[in-house]
């Protein structure tokens, strides 16, 4: 296996492992860094995650997710601002300096996309100067048009750096990730113009595999199994700039269902194969 100084686990790759059994299998592999999600944080404790994770000298490259920031009614709103706050804390005592955001689709009863969006940007307004207090950057992530209606009406590059571009580079910027945004033959300049002004916050590989399943959200193929070039894409960032880590998130039933260490030692190999 070649050199994985750059590979980061997201941790819903191998959901299946406990979070201590993923931070003993990324020790043993080699692994340096993590992607972590909140959910099971919270469940296992954050405070004892950062421990944990920083006892095995594993970096948290991200922390998943904040957003879902569309909300018309005044008491959700204030929720959502509130959720995210905490979400901002969480990363700060995991060590990490960025947020995954996932921007929320439309209200119920809603078809106004554009309207939808300047919430967002209302509530980054509030969010972004509370992060940057606690040393944490936003990271806007696009995701495939097909999820615009429920999950997130940010479907491009353009469109995140648009409401990225508002704030200062080092409070808001974005996430490439392949999956979501391979298809836009518009992308490549995105990333040029994220990069130019130090906004490409993380980048993440899943690879795009045909048929789709049912549901469509557990979709994200092996990398190497699909159709995105993957050391394509690794140049497009790398010539805007971008250096850090690089996540490979998988939504997959299908790895959910296998064990979760082979899953890793064989995400690990695909990386080296394909992104190393």
């Amino acid at each position: 296996m070649t050199d994985l100084a750059r590979f980061s686990i997201n941790q819903m790759t191998v959901k299946q492992l406990p979070l201590p059994d993923l931070v003993a299998a990324c020790r043993d592999l080699g692994v340096p860094g993590v992607g972590l999600w909140r959910e099971p944080v919270q469940a296992y404790g954050v405070e004892a995650a950062a421990e944990l994770v920083r006892d095995a000298g594993l970096t948290v490259t991200t922390l998943c997710r904040g957003g879902f920031l569309t909300a018309v009614d005044p008491g959700e709103r204030a929720a959502a601002l509130a959720d995210n706050r905490r979400a901002v804390d969480e990363a700060a005592t995991l060590g990490t300096d960025t947020l995954v955001l996932v921007s929320g689709g439309l209200p119920a009863g809603s078809k106004d996309l554009r309207a939808a969006r300047e919430r967002i940007a209302d509530a980054l307004a509030e969010l972004a100067p509370y992060a940057e207090r606690q040393g944490v950057r936003l990271a806007i992530e696009p995701l495939h048009p097909m999820f615009a209606s429920d999950r997130c009406v940010v479907s491009t590059l353009a469109q995140a750096l648009d409401l990225a571009e508002r704030f200062p580079a080092h409070q808001a910027g974005v996430t490439v990730d392949t999956y979501h945004v391979w298809w836009d033959d518009t992308a490549p300049a995105q990333i040029a113009r994220a990069g130019a002004q130090g906004r490409i916050h993380t980048f993440q590989l899943a690879d795009w595999t045909t048929p789709l399943p049912e549901g469509v959200l557990n979709g994200r193929g092996q990398i190497g199994d699909g159709s995105i070039d993957m050391r394509e894409w690794k140049g497009y960032v790398e010539a805007a700039g971008y250096t850090g880590a690089i996540e490979v998130e998988l939504f997959n039933d299908a790895l959910w269902a296998r064990d979760g260490r082979e899953v890793l030692a064989e995400t690990a190999a695909r990386f080296a194969e394909h992104a190393g």
